[in-house]
Parts: C-alpha cells; sequence; structure tokens
C-alpha cells in the first residue's frame, strides 16, 4: 500500500512554510519534508494534528491506495 498525502498542497494555500507547519503540530521540518513526499507514515497523532491546522479531516489529507 502507498500513502498519498495533500499536506504540501493544503499548507501552500494555508501560505505555511514547512517549518512553519512542523511548529504548529510539534514536529521537525524533515518530517514535513518526508511527509510531502510519501517517504513518511505519520502516527494517528500527528495525522490527526495536521488535519486540525487546516480544519479538515484525516481522510482528506491521506489516503492509503493498492500498488
Amino acid at each position: 500500500m502507498a500513502l498519498i498525502t495533500k499536506v504540501k498542497e493544503y499548507r501552500e494555500k494555508a501560505g505555511l512554510k514547512q517549518s512553519e507547519l512542523a511548529e504548529k503540530v510539534g514536529a521537525r521540518r524533515e518530517t514535513i519534508v518526508h511527509l510531502e513526499n510519501g517517504k513518511y507514515n505519520p502516527s494517528l497523532k500527528l495525522a490527526m494534528d495536521i488535519s486540525k491546522v487546516f480544519g479538515v479531516t484525516v481522510e482528506e489529507l491521506f489516503e492509503f491506495t493498492e500498488e
């Protein structure tokens, strides 16, 4: 399964830098970079924290697909 993420799309719409989003959710900027590039599967807590920042559901930000 592959994780498809819309974090970058929502972050750019919100006008946030990767470092700003990382600070809001208590993560490192590198974590956000890897998450946006699909190289990191977030914990449930991180996924929920990011969704709260954008006011959307976790399902709107993340989707698992069959490879």
